[in-house]
């Protein structure tokens, strides 16, 4: 395949990557059907921005979050099933299983961990040692606003995590796992190494958990348009939507097998971000993976940050104890 120039870049020249809206399939079948699959996304958004704002104090709790994003997906599961993007991309109880495990540990390992040396440990420390009436002016902003810009600085500094493990080595290492996998499901987000899984979840977003209202409206924009980076629905997506947020199409393009169009859409909900910084590419693609699409075992995804680095620096050394002695570069 030729490949299709975006930029400086040639996107689609190892991989077959489709570029552009107007080339994606759209959803087929009645009326019904069609509208379904095309308001779904803004609907469940608007409808869970009413809820948090007007909830009641005992209702607006993280556990209510919790338990309102476990049913989401649960339903975003069985949208895979009625309206798949991809046959191939398809679960099986092995895949479903596997996933389950990585959810796991982000729930238990990976959590424990945040509480003593991460973002909650980084929060809790600041908000500690923090004069919260120097932020009295963005408390008297606006209720969505504030939620917005919660939403906005958070992924603003995802974006550009996410881009540095693209462009620095120590931290591709952590992060390469997570492009070994070959389908997008509706749980893949948890699939990776838990030292990259730490490292993207840090963040200042969590900062502002002192609100509890705002921090809940902030969250439904990860509830209810992050979440649809990995799973295999195909949605007639609006046009407004696909230009502010990431979308399936989006994260498909970024895990696909091409490495330049791995090097794109970096943001985890607003994708404008990317559109800002040169980094968006719209369109999606159905092969996913390094190496052509080779599968990674847990246990390899467990290991590889260290075991590369180490195959890294012997390598290094390998090539230092081999050269000359007049060409060893001078301290």
């Amino acid at each position: 395949m030729a490949g299709v120039r975006v930029g400086n870049r040639i996107i689609g020249a190892d991989a077959p990557v489709t570029v552009g809206w107007e080339n994606l399939p759209k959803v087929e079948g009645g009326a019904f059907k069609r509208a379904f699959f095309t308001w779904f996304q803004p609907v469940t958004f608007f409808g869970f921005l009413l809820f948090w704002y007007y909830a009641p104090n005992e209702w607006a709790v993280a556990s209510t979050g919790i338990a309102i994003g476990i049913v989401f997906k649960l339903v975003l599961l069985g949208l895979e099933w009625v309206n798949p993007r991809h046959r191939s991309w398809q679960l099986t109880w092995k895949e479903l299983v596997t996933d389950l495990f990585y959810v796991g540990l982000g729930y238990t390992v990976l959590r424990i961990v945040d509480q003593f040396i991460g973002s909650d440990a980084i929060i809790g420390m600041v908000q500690n040692n923090f004069d919260l009436a120097k932020v009295a002016w963005f408390t008297g902003l606006p209720l969505l606003l504030q939620a917005f810009l919660i939403s906005f600085i958070f992924d603003f500094g995802q974006y550009w995590m996410h881009r540095g493990m693209h462009n620095w080595y120590p931290l591709w290492l952590t992060h390469a796992p997570h492009h070994y996998i070959t389908q997008l499901n509706i749980n893949k987000g948890a699939v990776g190494n838990p030292v990259e899984l730490f490292l993207i979840g840090l963040g200042i977003g969590g900062f502002f958990d002192f609100l509890p209202r705002a921090f809940l409206l902030a969250g439904t924009f990860g509830l209810a348009v992050s979440t649809y980076q990995h799973i295999n629905t195909r949605f007639n997506t609006p046009r407004w939507w696909r230009f502010l947020f990431n979308t399936t199409e989006h994260h498909s393009v970024h895990h696909s097998q091409d490495y330049e169009a791995t090097r794109s859409n970096y943001a985890g909900t607003w994708i404008v971000i990317d559109r800002m910084f040169g980094t968006c590419v719209d369109g999606e693609a159905e092969l996913l993976g390094m190496e052509g699409g080779r599968r990674m075992h847990i246990r390899e995804v467990m290991h590889y940050p260290f075991t590369e680095a180490w195959k890294t620096i012997k390598a290094k050394l390998g090539r230092g104890a081999s050269m000359p002695e007049t060409a060893v570069p001078a301290e």
